[in-house]
C-alpha cells in the first residue's frame, strides 16, 4: 500500500493519495488534478474513487474534473446534494481499494454531510483516519460554515460533540489522524502546525476530545470567539456542489501574455482589476497606479478570497517572471477563474516604457516609534487580526484589520497621512495598496511591522507594547 499526503501551505490543506494492488483513491483533491493522474500513472494504478470529506468552503475541489478525466467514482457522505453524479454513501459503508479498504464514518457537525474515512489494511487492521474538518490536530472544525442550513452553530456544535464521542473516540489509539487542514486555515481556531498525529495523543492533548468536557461546555467553547468567515467561503461551497469551468480552460486563459498596449487599455477599464503578485519591497518601490498588491510569497489565495469581493472579477496580473502558472493556479484554487492574462515582460516593461508609476513610502520601525513619541505621526494603523491586537499592541494605535479593509478605508480621510503596520510587512502593503487605489494617497508602510517595532527602543519609552495600556 502507498499512502501519501499532499500538503499545500498556502491553504494549509491536505489531500491524500492511497494506492493498493492496481487501484488508487484521492481524498479531497485540489483543483489542479493532473498531479494525481501523473502519480497514478507512475505507480501503474487506476484511480477508482474520489472521496470528499465534505463540501469545502475554503477551496474549490477538483473532484469533478478528476472524475471526468479518469472515470473514477465520486463518493460523499449522507445529506449531500449536488448537480453532478456521485455515490451517496451510507454510514459505515465499506469501499474496497485493491487489498485495503476505506470505511465511511458519518460525523455531522462541521457540516451535516461531513464524514471521515477509516483506512484498514489487507488484514482488516485499522491504520488511519482521514478526518476532513471534523477533527484537526489540536482543534475541531468550526460549526458556522454550513450554507443555508436550518441549524444554528450551536446545533451543529452539538452534533459534532456527539460525532466525536460516539464515532471517533472509541477508535484505537494507534490510528494516525490525517486532517484536511493545519495551522493557517480559517476552518478552525487553534490548529496545530503538525499535519498528522496519533489518535491516542489527540485524546490526551486536544481539548475537544477531553472526557471531562460537557456538551454544554463544548458548545460554548466552539461557538465563542469565532472570527467571521471570509466572504468567498459560501461561494466555494456552492462551487463544490456544482460543475465549474474545467481547470484546463481556466489555466489556458489565465496564462495568456498580454502586450503592454493592450494591458494598459484593460488596466484603465473599471471592469478589470490589476493584481500585482510580486514582493512587498518590489511593489512599494514601484507599481501600476490603481493596482492591488497580494504577493505570491504569502497566504495569497486566502487573501484573494477575503478581499476581492466579486468572485467573478476580471483580473489581469503582474507576476514575477516564471510564476505565471502558479499565480493562476492559486487563484483557481479559491474559485477566481476569471484571470484574463498577465503583463508580458512584467512590471519592467511598464516602467521602462515611461508609463506612470505609483510608489508607497516605507518607514523604519524606529522612525515610526520616534514619530509616535514626538507627535509627528498622527494617524497610525494596525492591520493585524483582532486576536493579535488583543495579545499585544502599541497603546493608542487603532486596529483597522485587513480582512475588513473595504469598510475600514471608509473611515479614513483622503487628506491625512497614514502609517500602516501589520506583524511583518505583508498585510500592511496589501492594506496600503487597496487604500491608495481607493483615493487614500498618503500611506506609509512600516517595514518589518510589529515584529520590528518590538525590537526598537519602544520598550524604554512611554508608548508600551502590551495588551494592557494602563500599565
Amino acid at each position: 500500500m502507498i499512502l501519501e499526503q499532499y500538503y499545500t501551505q498556502c491553504l494549509a490543506q491536505g489531500t491524500y493519495y492511497i494506492a493498493s494492488n492496481g487501484e488508487a483513491a484521492i481524498i479531497d483533491p485540489l483543483r489542479e488534478v493532473q498531479q494525481y493522474i501523473d502519480r497514478a500513472k507512475e505507480d501503474d494504478v487506476t484511480i477508482t474513487y474520489i472521496f470528499l470529506t465534505h463540501f469545502h468552503a475554503d477551496f474549490v475541489s477538483g473532484h469533478v474534473d478528476l472524475a471526468d478525466k479518469t472515470g473514477a467514482t465520486i463518493v460523499i457522505g449522507p445529506n449531500a446534494v449536488t448537480s453532478y453524479a456521485f455515490a451517496k454513501a451510507e454510514h459505515l459503508q465499506v469501499f474496497q481499494l485493491g487489498k485495503v479498504s476505506l470505511q465511511l464514518i458519518h460525523t455531522p457537525g462541521h457540516t451535516m454531510e461531513s464524514s471521515c474515512y477509516l483506512l484498514k489494511d489487507e488484514k482488516g487492521g485499522e491504520q488511519a483516519l482521514f478526518t476532513g474538518d471534523t477533527l484537526f490536530i489540536g482543534d475541531v472544525g468550526r460549526p458556522d460554515l454550513a450554507v443555508k442550513s436550518d441549524l444554528s452553530p450551536q446545533d451543529l456544535a452539538a452534533h459534532l460533540y456527539d460525532s466525536l464521542r460516539n464515532e471517533i473516540m472509541p477508535l484505537p489509539d494507534h490510528i494516525t489522524v490525517y486532517p484536511a487542514h493545519g495551522a493557517g486555515s480559517a476552518c478552525g481556531k487553534n490548529m496545530s502546525k503538525e499535519t498528522s498525529d496519533s489518535l491516542g495523543n489527540q485524546k490526551k492533548t486536544n481539548y475537544a476530545l477531553s472526557t471531562t468536557l460537557s456538551k454544554e461546555e463544548f458548545i460554548q467553547e466552539l461557538t465563542t470567539g469565532i472570527e467571521a468567515p471570509p466572504a468567498y467561503f459560501p461561494k466555494n461551497v456552492w462551487m463544490n456542489k456544482g460543475i465549474n469551468s474545467s481547470i484546463d480552460e481556466v489555466m489556458s486563459r489565465g496564462v495568456t501574455p498580454i502586450p503592454l498596449a493592450s494591458f494598459k487599455t484593460l488596466a484603465e477599464d473599471p471592469e478589470y482589476l490589476v493584481l500585482d503578485t510580486r514582493s512587498p519591497q518590489e511593489f512599494t518601490a514601484g507599481a501600476i497606479p490603481g493596482s492591488w498588491f497580494i504577493g505570491l510569497d504569502g497566504q495569497f489565495a486566502p487573501w484573494v478570497g477575503a478581499l476581492i469581493e466579486n468572485i467573478d472579477q476580471k483580473i489581469i496580473l503582474v507576476v514575477p517572471e516564471g510564476r505565471e502558472k502558479e499565480a493562476v493556479t492559486r487563484l483557481a484554487r479559491v474559485g477566481y477563474d476569471n484571470a484574463q492574462g498577465y503583463l508580458s515582460g512584467g512590471f519592467d516593461t511598464w516602467k521602462n516604457n515611461g508609463l506612470e508609476v505609483s510608489t508607497i513610502k516605507n518607514s523604519s520601525a524606529q522612525d515610526f516609534v520616534d514619530g509616535l513619541e514626538d507627535g509627528s505621526i498622527k494617524n497610525p494603523i494596525d492591520t493585524r487580526k483582532p486576536g493579535e491586537y488583543e495579545s499585544g499592541h502599541i497603546c493608542g494605535v487603532p486596529l483597522h484589520t485587513l480582512s475588513a479593509v473595504h469598510e475600514e478605508i471608509k473611515k479614513l480621510n483622503a487628506d491625512n497621512t497614514y502609517h500602516i503596520h501589520c506583524a511583518g510587512g505583508y498585510r500592511s502593503v496589501i492594506f496600503s495598496s487597496i487604500a491608495k487605489a481607493n483615493g487614500i494617497k498618503n500611506v506609509v508602510n512600516v517595514a518589518g511591522g510589529y515584529g520590528a517595532i518590538k525590537n526598537t527602543t519602544l520598550k524604554n519609552q512611554k508608548i508600551v507594547a502590551t495588551s494592557n495600556c494602563s500599565l
